[in-house]
């Protein structure tokens, strides 16, 4: 299973992105999908995720009140939209699915099983 992420690119401070994640091939399914984003020199932090089950959400402090995370569970789909983004969001985002249940555990990569490519995120000043 692979996920697909699209929708990155580069914009100007206080602008706005959406990014999506898709899976290609078969289907499967989740209990959790996030978004991760990775800054050079830098560790792979999460940003955003979001629990089918619990029907709640998560944010890193850093995003919260300016990212919005949504999805369709049945179809393993899940967006995030950026608002008011700043120069330091510029990273490559990385969107990934838990298939395993970890209760309300977000935050560490080892938890999730499935992976997108990454889709590079640039805003300038």
């Amino acid at each position: 299973v692979q996920l697909q992420a699209s929708g990155g690119g580069w914009v100007q401070a206080g602008g706005s992105l959406r990014l999506s994640c898709a899976p290609s091939g078969r289907t499967f399914s989740s209990y959790v999908m996030g978004w991760f984003r990775q800054a050079p020199g830098k560790e792979r932090e999460i940003v955003a995720a979001i629990n089918w089950n619990a029907g709640s959400t998560y944010y890193d402090g850093s995003v919260k009140g300016r990212f919005t995370i949504s999805g369709d569970n049945a179809k393993n789909t899940v967006y995030l939209q950026m608002n008011s983004l700043k120069p330091e969001d510029t990273a490559v985002y990385y969107c990934a699915a838990q298939t395993k249940f970890h209760g309300n555990s977000y935050l560490y990569t080892g938890l999730y099983d499935y992976w997108g490519q990454g889709t590079q995120v640039t805003v300038s000043s």
